[in-house]
């Protein structure tokens, strides 16, 4: 658990308020149910955090619970320096030129990755820090021809290559800065091995029926890709989750008295399906995809729990196809019915694409694509009767994942130019998510802060945040509360109860271990109700 540092959060806010005295020395959280005058304490040192600055509101905000992170990106949330110690491990070699990763042997101008690692000279030193600049967004101007889209999106071909023996290691770095966060529960996009799906499908081919989307042609090709071996993939997909679970609960030494912070983060993977490659090779590999996330939730290993697509949805052939591939879904989930669905739509701005573009993505994909989130959103405003579809979301309870940084550095889309504030005041669930913080260089806590500068949000609507996000999670069981998104009023089983509190009744206590989602949403109350009474 997090350890509260009230005296420097309080330093920041005598510079604002008197709202807190400079304690004696810090004060480890309580578990005491915090009265609604411990809630109004801590909205007024919010309030004073935020008037003293973002500094102040960053030591305010680094411990507040976060609930959540459902938008991240496995490879793109790992920061560049971890990537240029594994390839030194790996063995690989450095492209001083296209400053990416290359195979061996490392000869003629190609570098020796492990020289970037130990007492470096100082040509080493500058080829590292380019390496980290041409990883990422640090230090990154758009120049004519080369925008923060284009600098975003080929980082992740740079830094390609490297052993999925990592993979562990990757994910205890996403959960150990989770953790530093009091964030307590994650989903990680992550494309598994898919290349003998793709052999069976290009030798089987292509037809006017599955381009018009015909169900009846969907469905054949769905038998003759099973009965050629697609499901051989199953297992290794499914293995490949567990390796990366094991070998960062192994560097985090749970389950012993060692044990990490990071242990106490709960991890779900979201299957990744390519869009812009050729239409049976997506096909197939989202057959694949919710094959191996339903033989995941059959099996009662539920570490795999829905799907999604990604790439640049600007490119040809995502723009080309994303009808058809609506259509796909809309054929898969028949199928596939209890595997999730959450779906990078609308992440357009104008002039990226025809105007004609911006019209139907969010729509088809809540639609056609039985999209239970929508990842981004950023166009829903220019989308035919955007009003509508609003209110079809709110109606639905679509939650869309808020990535304000990843939308300002691709998309140029920041401010008044963002739909969030229009989300939150129509009641369209919401919450925040960090999309590739490696890539971004930043943390969940730099989007809190961000959003509550920019949108001027209240106490109570982080709050909304942090539970919205675990409301929508895709975590097995039945949610703490009564009615989908209203978090006034909990389950018959616990009502009465102090919610997060210690000794649950028997009832509830039962219904919290046989729901999963129910019992991290539990413990976001708890985590709460000690925040609230550290002020």
């Amino acid at each position: 658990m997090l350890r509260v540092r009230r005296p420097l959060v309080c330093l920041f806010l005598v510079l604002a308020v008197a709202l807190c005295p400079l304690a004696a020395g810090a004060r480890s959280r309580t578990y005491a149910a915090p009265t609604p005058s411990a809630q109004s304490r801590a909205a007024r040192a919010y309030a004073a955090a935020v008037k003293a600055g973002p500094l102040a509101l960053r030591a305010f905000l680094v411990e507040f619970p976060k609930g959540s992170d459902l938008h991240m990106h496995l490879t793109g949330s790992v920061y560049a320096e971890t990537f240029i110690r594994d390839a030194g491990e790996d063995g690989l070699c450095i492209d001083p030129k296209a400053l990416s990763f290359a195979k061996p042997p490392c000869a003629g101008s190609l570098v020796p990755a492990k020289e970037l690692s130990g007492n470096i000279s100082t040509a080493a030193q500058s080829l590292y820090d380019k390496l980290i600049d041409s990883f990422s967004m640090r230090g990154f101007v758009p120049t004519p021809g080369w925008t923060g889209h284009d600098q975003f999106f080929a980082t992740f071909g740079r830094f390609s290559g490297l052993s999925t023996s990592h993979l562990g290691e990757w994910v205890n770095e996403i959960a150990s800065l989770a953790a530093a966060q009091n964030v307590q529960y994650l989903e990680l996009m992550d494309t598994p091995p898919f290349s003998h799906a793709v052999e069976i499908a290009n030798a089987i081919g292509w037809n006017a029926a599955l381009e018009r989307g015909d169900r009846d042609a969907f469905a054949h090709l769905r038998q003759e890709l099973l009965a050629r071996g697609l499901r051989d993939e199953v297992a290794p997909d499914r293995a490949e989750v567990r390796q990366a679970e094991a070998g960062r609960r192994r560097l985090e030494h749970c389950g012993t008295t060692q044990a990490a912070p990071a242990c106490s983060v709960e991890i779900r993977y979201i299957y990744q399906i390519l869009r812009g490659y050729p239409p049976q090779q997506v096909f197939a590999q989202a057959l694949l995809g919710f094959e191996t996330v339903q033989a995941s939730m059959d099996a009662h290993q539920g570490n795999l729990v829905g799907i999604n697509f990604v790439m640049p949805e600007d490119g040809y052939i995502a723009m080309r196809d994303y009808t058809l591939q609506m259509k796909m879904l809309d054929y898969l989930h028949s199928v596939y019915p209890r595997v999730h669905i959450t779906l990078h739509a609308g992440e357009l701005a104008p002039g990226m694409v025809p105007p004609a573009g911006l019209r139907f993505h969010i729509r088809q994909a809540i639609e056609l694509g039985h999209a239970e989130r929508i990842g981004h959103g950023v166009d829903v405003m220019y989308e035919t009767d955007p009003w509508g579809l609003i209110h079809e979301m709110a109606r639905k309870h679509i939650m869309v994942e808020i990535n304000l940084t990843s939308n300002a550095v691709i998309l140029g889309i920041k401010g008044a130019h963002h739909p969030f504030p229009i989300y939150l005041a129509a009641h369209v669930p919401v919450t925040l998510s960090t999309d590739d913080e490696g890539v971004s260089r930043i943390d969940l806590t730099h989007e809190y802060v961000m959003a509550a500068e920019e949108y001027h949000l209240s106490y109570a609507q982080l709050k909304l945040l942090a539970r919205t996000g675990l409301e929508h999670a895709f975590l097995p069981g039945a949610s703490l509360w009564a009615r989908e998104d209203d978090f006034t009023l909990p389950v018959a089983a616990c009502s009465g109860q102090v919610l997060g509190g210690d000794r649950p009744s028997r009832a509830c206590k039962t219904f919290l271990d046989g729901s999963p989602k129910a019992a991290e949403q539990w413990e976001l109350e708890r985590r709460f109700r000690a925040f609230d009474a550290g002020f």
